[in-house]
């Protein structure tokens, strides 16, 4: 099967985020795009060929252009022609490569789904699972923009298809039925993806909290911290609260998230393996 045929299976089945993002365009823009599209289009059955400085342009360059972009500020900062001044072509000049803002997103979330492909099955089902368990997490922390696309619903397209295979041949040998390996699945794949976004809420807080203390002296800080806890201890409600703040614990600290993560990870693989007596 070539490539086109093989992306036709799985292209209808699931809009991507250029689809969710849709009616949040603006229509002059979408009209515009379309034309420049479909000029592009007759330029090539004519046997043109695009500028000369985007001849040297490959599909990969723009789609880690965008990526980068929504690395950076979120998949709405993502337009062609954002993508053309950070590459320094012009706007058309993209079409020739990407015939619609629709298919790059679908690159953009292709290229994210190779990131996050689980390892070849070894026999050791803990282990490849662990093992996946990282990989896609650190894909979504790379990527935040695709949390809300990668882990569920039927595939959307060859990679994500892949990875679902590997990860049914992962439970291949423990007797499991076809509904209980689903569920496996889709419970180990919901923590990790939900630990994931924990993390992303995390960094997004603390780089919130950042932006909000950065005219406090460290010293005036010190002070709104010092008074949060005295309100929490005076209140006398809140025994469990004024544990934690006496043991000097952040729960949220950057310097425990692996080890926050891999507890996690501990703990769904000996419920699994405690469930189904594997």
């Amino acid at each position: 099967m070539d490539e086109d045929a093989e992306e036709d299976l799985f292209v209808p089945l699931r809009p991507v985020f250029g689809d969710v993002l849709r009616d949040r365009r603006d229509r002059h823009e979408l009209r515009r795009e379309r034309q420049i599209a479909d000029h592009v289009t007759r330029h090539r059955e004519h046997g043109r060929q695009p500028g000369r400085r985007a001849r040297g342009l490959e599909v990969a360059d723009i789609v880690a252009a965008a990526i980068a972009i929504a690395d950076d500020e979120g998949p709405e900062a993502v337009s062609m022609r954002r993508i053309a001044r950070e590459l320094d072509v012009g706007t058309m000049s993209l079409y020739w490569y990407v015939s619609s803002k629709e298919e790059l997103h679908r690159l953009m979330l292709e290229r994210v789904q190779v990131e996050a492909l689980a390892p070849e099955p070894s026999g050791d089902w803990r282990a490849d699972l662990r093992g996946y368990a990282g990989i896609m997490r650190a894909a979504l922390l790379r990527h935040p923009w695709a949390i809300d696309f990668l882990g569920t619903g039927p595939p959307a397209g060859p990679n994500d298809a892949r990875n679902a295979e590997r990860l049914m041949e992962t439970l291949d040998g423990l007797g499991l039925d076809i509904v209980t390996a689903l569920r496996v699945l889709t419970t180990f794949g919901t923590y990790v993806v939900g630990a994931a976004l924990r993390e992303i809420q995390e960094i997004r807080w603390g780089e919130s909290l950042a932006e909000t203390t950065a005219g406090m002296t460290e010293g005036e800080i010190d002070e709104s911290i010092a008074e949060f806890g005295r309100r929490i201890r005076e209140s006398g409600q809140y025994p469990h609260l004024v544990r934690i703040l006496e043991s000097g614990v952040d729960p949220d600290s950057p310097l425990t998230r692996d080890e926050r993560f891999e507890f996690g990870v501990d703990c769904m693989l000996d419920g699994i393996a405690a469930r189904l007596k594997l």
